[in-house]
């Protein structure tokens, strides 16, 4: 096979570009696109990073015809929006004028990101004395009542109750432009965004809709609830004919007397009986669920625009396989995530900011272990998991555990190798710990004094030999340096061990990674090889301790670790793939589901996924253990050609190729309202694309060399070749070869009676 053949046919999976005109086609058919979400210039969550990153791809394909809709959040505006009224030959000025009319406020402008798309952001509180008003109408109309207290709902009710009336008013403005009849698809995001779906479809208007949930409310609240929620989806049941109060055992009465729904004290279940009854019963009722959590209206409102949805869409196979049994719905179109991907004009520029990150990030290492730095940063890994604090759902409970199991293989197989395991999550704190803070003033006071030193010594060792000899070295390093580094190597030693947690946790004694971290005696001991960092916040650039931002800090890591139980997608782990960094997933996260049906073998692409869901508890942690043992076991080069497959998966996770999902969807809710509209075959996608198994078998120790058995041809690790000879005999040739550390991964892991997830003993894959 050529070389070229052994690429993965890029030509192949290239987007219709006729599609991608900037949106001529769309202005002569006069169709518009409206994409509506709380997160449009307003980051709460992922449902940002989503529509961020897919405005490039958005403009590319619609051009001036896409419009953002959002709420005016102010902090937000100042420095993610540019504000500024449309032309007036466009029927957005002339809604947007009349929508100002009815004392609104209504900021236009453009959302300065990839593609600087225009967005339209609705002050909700200008239309707050319509409060009473809207909430009866939507009673009316749909049964939900919301209750007073409920001031996120209460904002919903606002936004869309907005947004449908300016739709509604750009119907008819978007007549009195243009010869054709308006084609309009307004796209919804999230039940927050829901209620102005809902209100179109009641009103009638003459206009496609489309709704995605990234994730369905309830789902979210079970599987918090450390319930076995996905096999026991084929048990639930809802009760059609009860409404809100019914289901909460109240009088049924109009928004305007009471709450409809009693607000929950404690919303996610951790008892022992909750637990127990969810799985034991043969029958598990919807409503009874979201009832007793509080969150019965806003499931209505989901379920409701869900239902009146022209196109309903999912991010993911598991997440609609969950809509469908939640919600009562199959999703119409599949619309996995993606990233606004940037490729390198050289394939190894992604390995050199790797090493550059790597070195930020043993700076910061450096300060942290002070006094026991007894391990070699060229022989330590980086492991991390981040992500919203929710320690369940996001596998830090599995995580934990695994590092755990690992250190002790690492410490019985006797490897010189060091593991240093961050958890990155946003909780409540007081501040940084003294003794973080302290260790980087002290390394940087040493940084600083032999930085002078050394500056002296090059000005010394410079002067004599300019004199024809060579300096001893008693004129090299003076009496009073050699005090000075003294000094400063007698500050650096310290007795206690060094801190397990960078800030001074509030309520440490409860928080759950903590009491995880004790549980397993991850105590930062000298002899542990796995070292554990927990980060109680998101990383920035400011940030004194690290310095780097989340991307950068990303790229300087060897391996993610994200054994989500409850992830629609999994926007960390694609992160990861799109930056060249392997990742751990599971076959419960839309991403490890994406990547399985795209990827012949993706262990030798790096993406590890564990299994979540057919597996018991018990041995879905042996199985991350054993995947976290056999990275470890990995060489350096063995890592950088793993680290070249995974970047090669970036065109996988490219709008550019997943952005066609979304024209699917619309495409769908347009053949829906406007039969007669004509319309390109949107083709493509992802499904196209296709990796096979690589020519060389997956980069694990049980088929590598201890070292590179020739030189590089070019003399560099980093030189990329996709199954070159030589990349073959370091992965697959010499099955006869001696292993890292002089150790055989198999056979070491059955002494440790450590055994795959089907009983077997592990084996090298």
């Amino acid at each position: 096979m050529s070389r070229v053949s052994k690429r993965f046919y890029r030509v192949d999976s290239i987007r219709n570009l006729e599609l991608l005109d900037r949106g001529e086609t769309a202005a002569q058919e006069n169709r518009w696109v409206f994409e509506v979400s709380h997160e449009a210039a307003n980051k709460v969550g992922g449902i940002y990073q989503v529509i961020r990153s897919k405005c490039s791809a958005s403009v590319e394909e619609l051009g001036e015809q896409y419009v953002l809709l959002g709420p005016y959040k102010e902090t937000s505006v100042r420095t993610e929006v540019e504000l500024g009224e449309f032309p007036d030959d466009s029927p957005l000025t002339a809604a947007v004028n009349e929508i100002r009319s009815l004392g609104w406020r209504v900021h236009t402008g453009r959302w300065l990101v990839d593609g600087n798309p225009q967005i339209i952001l609705f002050d909700i509180g200008s239309a707050s004395d319509k409060l009473f008003t809207y909430k009866t109408e939507f009673y009316d109309t749909c049964k939900i009542g919301i209750p007073h207290h409920d001031i996120e709902c209460n904002d919903a009710v606002l936004f869309g109750f907005m947004v449908a009336k300016f739709i509604e008013v750009f119907q008819s403005q978007a007549l009195d432009f243009n010869d054709c009849k308006p084609r309009i698809a307004a796209h919804f995001h999230e039940w927050l965004a829901g209620v102005g779906l809902i209100m179109l479809r009641v009103r009638n208007v003459d206009v496609a809709t489309i709704f995605t949930t990234h994730a369905t409310l309830l789902g979210r609240f079970l599987c918090a609830g450390a319930v076995d929620f996905y096999n026991n989806l084929d048990k639930l049941t809802s009760s059609p004919k009860q409404n809100i109060a019914e289901v909460n055992g109240l009088e049924d009465t109009s928004p305007s007397t009471k709450p409809l729904v009693e607000p929950l004290k404690d919303p996610l279940p951790d008892s022992s009986s909750d637990k127990d009854r969810f799985v034991k019963s043969t029958l598990f009722n919807i409503d009874e669920e979201a009832g007793k959590r509080g969150i019965y209206h806003r499931y209505c409102m989901e379920r409701c625009a869900v239902h009146l949805s022209h196109t309903f869409t999912t991010v993911s196979e598991i997440t609609g396989v969950e809509a469908e049994n939640l919600l009562k719905r199959k999703p119409d179109v599949i619309t996995p995530n993606g990233l606004n991907v940037k490729k390198f004009s050289a394939l190894h520029e992604f390995q050199n900011l790797h090493a550059l990150s790597k070195e930020k990030i043993n700076d910061f290492i450096r300060g942290h272990f002070y006094g026991h730095m007894d391990f070699d940063l060229d022989k330590t890994l980086y492991f991390f998991i981040a992500g919203r604090y929710e320690f369940g759902n996001k596998g830090a409970d599995l995580y934990i555990e695994a590092l755990a199991r690992l250190n002790h293989y690492m410490k019985a197989s006797g490897t010189d190798k060091t593991v240093i395991a961050f958890m990155i999550f946003p909780a409540k704190t007081n501040n940084f710990n003294i003794e973080s803070l302290r260790g980087q003033a002290i390394t940087k006071s040493l940084r600083d004094t032999i930085h002078d030193i050394q500056a002296k010594i090059g000005k010394r060792m410079y002067d004599i030999c300019l004199t024809g000899r060579l300096p001893d070295s008693s004129e090299l390093l003076l009496k009073e340096e050699t005090v000075r580094l003294k000094r400063c190597i007698y500050a650096a030693q310290r007795k206690s061990l060094p801190p397990i947690t960078t800030h001074n946790v509030q309520d440490d004694n409860t928080d759950p990674v903590l009491n995880a971290l004790r549980r397993c005696h991850l105590f930062n001991d000298p002899h542990d090889r796995v070292k554990v960092i927990f980060h109680p916040e998101f990383l920035s650039a400011t940030n004194p301790l690290f310095g780097m931002d989340y991307e950068e800090f990303v790229r300087g890591c060897h391996l993610g670790v994200f054994p989500s139980y409850y992830e629609p997608w999994g926007y960390t782990p694609a992160e990861c793939t799109v930056m060249g960094i392997p990742s751990v997933t599971t076959n419960l996260s839309g991403f490890g589901c994406f990547m399985a049906e795209h990827i012949a073998d993706p262990m030798s692409y790096g993406i590890y996924i564990v299994d979540r869901r057919y597996i018991g508890l018990e041995e879905s942690v042996r199985q991350l253990a054993q995947f976290l043992y056999e990275f470890v076991q990995l060489n350096r080069r063995q890592r950088i050609i793993q680290r070249n497959r995974t970047e090669r998966l970036s065109e996988l996770l490219d709008w550019r190729i997943l952005g066609t999902y979304y024209c699917q969807a619309r495409q769908h809710a347009f053949r829906e309202v406007y039969p007669d509209l004509e319309l390109s075959e949107a083709s493509g996608g992802a499904g196209r694309l296709s990796y096979p198994r690589p020519l060389s078998e997956p980069p694990s120790p049980s088929s590598s060399r201890a070292t590179t058995p020739a030189p590089s041809e070019h003399g560099s690790d980093e030189e990329d070749s996709v199954d070159s000879e030589a990349e073959l005999l370091v992965l697959g040739a010499g099955h006869g070869a001696g292993r890292p550390d002089h150790t055989t991964p198999g056979s070491t892991l059955e002494e440790l009676g450590v055994q795959s997830a089907n009983g077997s003993v592990a084996s090298s894959r």
